[in-house]
Order: C-alpha cells, then structure tokens, then sequence
C-alpha cells in the first residue's frame, strides 16, 4: 500500500495557497463541495475582521481528479487569494516575528 504524504505552500497575503497530495489509489471519491464548505468554516467566528469578508476560499484542482474521482497521480490544489498584496510594500506590513494563527508560527517552531 502506499503512503499517504502531503505537502503546502504559500503564506499570508500571497497568490494562492497550493496542496499537493501523493499516494491517493484511483477511484477515491472527492466531494468538492464538501472541502469548500470546510474552508468556509474560517470565514465567521470570533474576532475575524474585515479582510475576511473579502475572500471566498474556493479549492480548484489543477491535477490528479477527473469527473469528481482521483486518478492515482499526485493531486494539486490551488486555493487563490483575492488580497494578495506581497509584491506592493506599501500595502504589506513587515513581518518582525512570528504571528498566532498563522503558518509562519508553526513553520518557526
């Protein structure tokens, strides 16, 4: 059997967020909807501000699903982000140390 591994990439404020899953058998049902309503789930809740009312967190999947079913090639998915504002410095606060909440805590640790 093989392994199940997964990989991300992308940080706050950036184009997209991509994942990249290895190891999938062909013929896993993926239901789409169902990991958008689980990113949805970010959207509300306590303390979310302004920015958050902006995005949309639609999964696409770029490879490795055809017709809603996984084909057994590595699968890509891009999650875009509408408030990408990295390569405008005067729209992006300098990151001094790592944030709660966010990767780059974890990724630091």
């Amino acid at each position: 059997m093989a392994t199940l591994s997964y990989r991300t990439a992308g940080e706050s404020h950036g184009k997209a967020l991509i994942a990249l899953i290895e190891g999938m058998p062909r013929g896993v049902e993926i239901d789409h909807d169902l990991i958008n309503a689980e990113l949805a789930r970010r959207q509300g809740g306590y303390g979310r501000g302004g920015r958050m009312k902006i995005e949309t967190d639609k999964a696409e999947f770029l490879t490795g699903v055809r017709m809603g079913h996984t084909i057994a090639s590595p699968i890509t998915m891009l999650v875009p982000n509408k408030d990408y504002r990295l390569d405008d410095i005067t729209k992006t606060p300098p990151l001094t140390r790592p944030r709660p909440g966010h990767a780059d805590l974890a990724g630091s640790m």
